[in-house]
C-alpha cells in the first residue's frame, strides 16, 4: 500500500470549513444590519413608514419613484461599508471575489424566499451586479493596499534608522571588523576597512 501523501504545510489551518462558514454568516449579518440601519434612516428622513419589504423585497426597487432610486443609492452605500467588513474578516485579496459573490447569492436566495418569486425587476438585477462589482474591486484594492504596507518589528521604523545612522558608522567597524555602513535603509553603501592584525603594515 503506497504511503499517504501529507498535505502542504498550512493547508489544514489556512481556511477550514467551519471558519469559512463563520465568516460568511458574520458578513451576511453585517450586510443586512448596515442595510437595515441605512434604510431606516432613509425612511425617517423621507417621511415614510419603515418595512422589511424595503430590505428583503425586490419590488421596492423601482425606477419610477424617488424612494426606489434612494434605495438604490442606499444599497450602493451599503456595499461600500461592507468592504470594511471584508477587509477586517477576510483580509486576503484573492478571497474577496468569493465572499462578495456569496453575499449577493445568499441575498438572492433570501429575497426569492421572502417574496416567493424570482426577482424579475431589471433594476434590481442591475443593482446587484453593480454592487458586487463595486465590492470586489474596492475590496481587492483595499486588501492589496494593506498587504503592501511595510511591516514594523517592535516599533523599529525609518525614524529610528535615521537617528541611528550616525552610530552605525561608528559601530560598524567594532561589530564586524570589515564593513562600515555609509547608507540608510536597504540601499546602504559599504566600504571595506583595512584589517589590523599581527604583522599588518
Amino acid at each position: 500500500m503506497p504511503p499517504r501523501r501529507r498535505p502542504p504545510a498550512g493547508a489544514r489551518t489556512d481556511l477550514p470549513p467551519l471558519k469559512i462558514i463563520r465568516k460568511i454568516l458574520l458578513l451576511q449579518a453585517a450586510y443586512y444590519f448596515t442595510a437595515t440601519v441605512l434604510i431606516l434612516f432613509t425612511t425617517l428622513v423621507y417621511g415614510t413608514a419603515f418595512s422589511f419589504d424595503l430590505v428583503l423585497s425586490w419590488n421596492a426597487l423601482r425606477g419610477d419613484t424617488t424612494l426606489g432610486w434612494m434605495l438604490g443609492f442606499v444599497w450602493m452605500l451599503n456595499s461600500f461599508l461592507c468592504v470594511i467588513f471584508l477587509l477586517l474578516l477576510v483580509s486576503r485579496s484573492k478571497l474577496i471575489p468569493d465572499f462578495s459573490l456569496t453575499i449577493h447569492f445568499i441575498h438572492l436566495i433570501t429575497t426569492t424566499f421572502y417574496t416567493r418569486s424570482l426577482p424579475s425587476n431589471l433594476l434590481w438585477w442591475a443593482l446587484q451586479c453593480a454592487s458586487a462589482a463595486f465590492m470586489i474591486s474596492l475590496g481587492m484594492w483595499a486588501c492589496r493596499w494593506r498587504e503592501l504596507q511595510p511591516i514594523s518589528f517592535g516599533g523599529i521604523g525609518t525614524g529610528s534608522s535615521r537617528q541611528g545612522s550616525g552610530e552605525s558608522s561608528q559601530t560598524g567597524e567594532s561589530s564586524t571588523g570589515l564593513l562600515s555602513g555609509r547608507g540608510r535603509g536597504r540601499g546602504g553603501e559599504y566600504e571595506m576597512m583595512n584589517m589590523k592584525g599581527d604583522g599588518a603594515v
